[in-house]
């Protein structure tokens, strides 16, 4: 309840002028001043619903989570205007308070030199005052490898590779493999034509589906279309105990992917490595995300010309959101369970160089719905398990056949599409206010 009568009669005429843009901003102006943080983040909140890209709505809004300790919160919020050159310097004073506020001290620092150097009058002495470096202290510290000194070149446990794979390996999904060669191939193999409507080389695609659908096969297969090095960049490339370290260990990969351009560079599990900030407790953790998002970016804008960036997830969900900004992975690639047809070309694949007798796939596949291609792997490799048996006590190879499969299909069940498509649905159904999985309606509806 405000003991204040100016703010009492403030919030009143907001509640019969709702809409007045103005009154309110005022309001919560007043609210945040006199230290009202709740009511005056309600207000903001409010405020923000008929201006959603008013700056200085987002500066006041992060200002009081700030000043209730919810630092993660009021970075998430910052985090697109700060991506833009231009943004007003309270903004990033207010970022600078957050970050030191989540103990990153280097990132607070520059937030705040940067804003001041922009417009003196933002200075804020007191937290100048903390984020002068304290007086040197002998500080007893845990060994940390050599390689993780920043003085010293950094190398990466990750490795270039040359795919044997084709989009012919790939069965079936015709409209993902379509989608990746209009983003990452063709700029690469006509770069003239693209050049002519100013489009570089480049650039980054999420592919996002449930486990064992083939994203990574996707991955290798681009790169051979290509004839790319192919770099399969897996979590104990990046992550390390010493803090800073992990950060070294992904700008080593991307610059080990520019050295080795045309390079298709992969991140399996990129949720684990790009989470939304929010979520976050530890600043180290968030320090990586940033430094990812950098990377992205480049130091200039031919800084990734030539590196196609492709990055595979089952929990989209949980990518922060700044890694779909234009530049970055600003395009979604849903990779679905095969349908039949899918099936069955990918069981064509899996059993061309065995011995068979006359085989019907089509049968196959219709008894394995919601199968994905790992699925399908597991289905073959254990019908060969049994025919090698066979063919050990009959001295002589006896052909795989459609019974084989057909007995496996019927006593194995899909791994995890079901459990996939209840979270999914969740979603789509219920979180879906940016419209980023409208492409997942169909799917889901078809499914149920």
């Amino acid at each position: 309840m405000l003991d204040d009568a100016g703010l009492q009669a403030l919030r009143e005429a907001a509640r019969f002028s709702p809409d007045n843009l103005p009154l309110r901003r005022h309001l919560a102006d007043q609210l945040l001043t006199k230290g009202y943080l709740a009511e005056a983040e309600a207000e903001y909140r409010a405020a923000l619903m008929l201006a959603p890209q008013d700056p200085d709505i987002t500066t006041g809004l992060a200002e009081a989570f700030t000043r209730q300790s919810s630092y993660g919160t009021a970075l998430s919020i910052l985090e697109p205007h700060l991506a833009t050159p231009g943004y007003p310097p309270r903004m990033g004073v207010i970022a600078a308070r957050a970050l030191l506020g989540e103990g990153d001290t280097a990132g607070a620092g520059y937030r705040y030199h940067e804003a001041v150097s922009r417009d003196p009058s933002a200075a804020d002495p007191d937290l100048a005052a903390r984020l002068a470096p304290p007086p040197r202290q002998p500080v007893v510290a845990p060994p940390q490898p050599v390689a993780a000194s920043p003085d010293l070149p950094h190398e990466t446990s990750a490795e270039v590779e040359r795919s044997r794979f084709t989009f012919a390996d790939v069965a079936g999904m015709d409209a993902v493999k379509e989608a990746l060669r209009i983003k990452l191939l063709l700029p690469l193999q006509q770069p003239e034509l693209f050049a002519a409507f100013g489009k570089r080389a480049g650039g980054g695609v999420l592919l996002y589906g449930p486990p064992g659908a083939g994203k990574t096969h996707l991955a290798r297969a681009a790169a051979g279309e290509l004839g790319a090095a192919f770099v399969n960049v897996g979590l104990a490339d990046i992550l390390d105990m010493y803090i800073g370290s992990s950060e070294r260990n992904l700008r080593a990969v991307f610059e080990m992917a520019r050295r080795n351009r045309p390079c298709v560079l992969f991140f399996d599990e990129v949720d684990a490595l790009a989470a939304r900030r929010s979520d976050m407790r530890q600043a180290h953790t968030r320090q990586l995300v940033n430094q990812f998002l950098a990377e992205l970016d480049g130091v200039d804008e031919s800084a990734n010309e030539g590196v196609l960036v492709l990055a595979a997830t089952n929990a989209p969900w949980y990518v922060d959101v700044a890694f779909r900004r234009p530049g970055r992975f600003d395009q979604l690639v849903f990779v679905p369970p095969p349908d039949a047809a899918a099936r069955a070309a990918i069981l064509r694949l899996l059993c061309r160089d065995k011995p068979l007798a006359e085989m019907d796939y089509d049968a196959v596949a219709r008894i394995t719905d919601q199968f994905t291609g790992a699925d399908l792997k597991g289905l073959v490799d254990r019908a060969v398990e049994a025919k090698l048996q066979q063919s050990i006590s009959a001295g002589r190879p006896i052909p795989l056949s459609t019974p084989d499969l057909l007995a496996v299909a019927r006593q194995v069940k899909p791994t995890a599409v079901r459990e996939w498509l209840a979270t999914a649905r969740n979603y789509v159904m219920h979180a879906n206010e940016s419209g980023a999985w409208d492409e997942l309606m169909p799917w889901i509806k078809g499914s149920r």
